[in-house]
This record gives C-alpha cells, structure tokens and sequence, in this order.
C-alpha cells in the first residue's frame, strides 16, 4: 500500500500524468483521467488489496468488470505504447537536418565516427534497403549536441 500510495504521489503526477498533458497539449488534444476522478479514487483506496492483485494479476477488480462489457481480448493483452514516426520523419520532415548533420566532411572532421559506414548505412536506410533508425538518430543526436555546444 506504501509503493501505491508513493506512486499516486509522486510518479503519476510529476511523470505519468506530465507527459500525457504535453503529448496531447502538442497535437490540441484535450484527455480526460475518468479514473482520477476523487469517487473512483476513493472507492479504489478503500479495496481490500486482494481485490487489487489477485495471483499476480493486477487491477483485478477493474478486469471482473470490464469483462462484463468489453471482449476479454481487448482487456488480456500486453501493453502498447505510443509509436513514433522517427522513420517516416528522417525520411520526410527531418530528412535535410539529419542530411546537414551526416555530411561526410562534418563526420570525419569531429572525428567521434568513421563517416564511410555511417554514410552507407543513411543511403541504404533512404533507400529502404534497412531500417537503422535507432542507430541513425544515436549518431543524430550526438552530431546535434556537438553542433549546438561547438
């Protein structure tokens, strides 16, 4: 009861609950927490914890009820995140920044990365030969720290 106390306390309103506002505030998305409404929170509060966790399943009470009016394969599946485009923005909108940080000269003049392999890997990458793009905005993101602290 401590963690979940600390949690609703700290982690949900300074991480969790910051991160949706600024996500959905960027795109002019209003959400709304029907879960943090103080009714609800209150009557979660006042659950026996075997209510709450039951053999290692939580939210237990909450999935007896959805299973009620939800299919049970909306409610039994591993969580999904919120994807990112990074592949379609470095090969659309971002394509000239990540090109002005990958210009070989630049690459080999910083002297942090060997520029042939980071250059074949963007033009495979542009091509749709491979998808590197995890590797790809590491070294962006390096290149673009240097230039703004050069």
């Amino acid at each position: 009861m401590r963690m979940m106390y600390r949690d609703c306390m700290s982690y949900l309103p300074n991480d969790i609950l910051c991160k949706v506002d600024r996500a959905a505030m960027s795109i002019g998305l209003a959400t709304s927490a029907p879960f943090l409404d103080h009714r609800v929170a209150e009557i979660a509060w006042r659950l026996p914890l075997d209510k709450k966790i039951r053999n290692g399943q939580g939210k237990w009470a909450l999935r007896r009820v959805l299973d009620k009016y939800v299919p049970r394969a909306l409610i039994e599946r591993p969580k999904t995140g919120f994807g990112v485009r990074l592949h379609q923005w470095l090969r659309g909108p971002l394509r000239d920044w990540a090109e002005s940080l990958l210009v070989e000269s630049t690459l080999e003049r910083d002297g942090h990365f060997d520029a042939a392999p980071i250059r074949r890997v963007w033009r495979e990458y542009l091509g749709g030969r491979r998808d590197r793009t995890a590797k790809l905005w590491s070294v962006l993101i390096f290149q673009n720290r240097l230039e703004a602290n050069g």
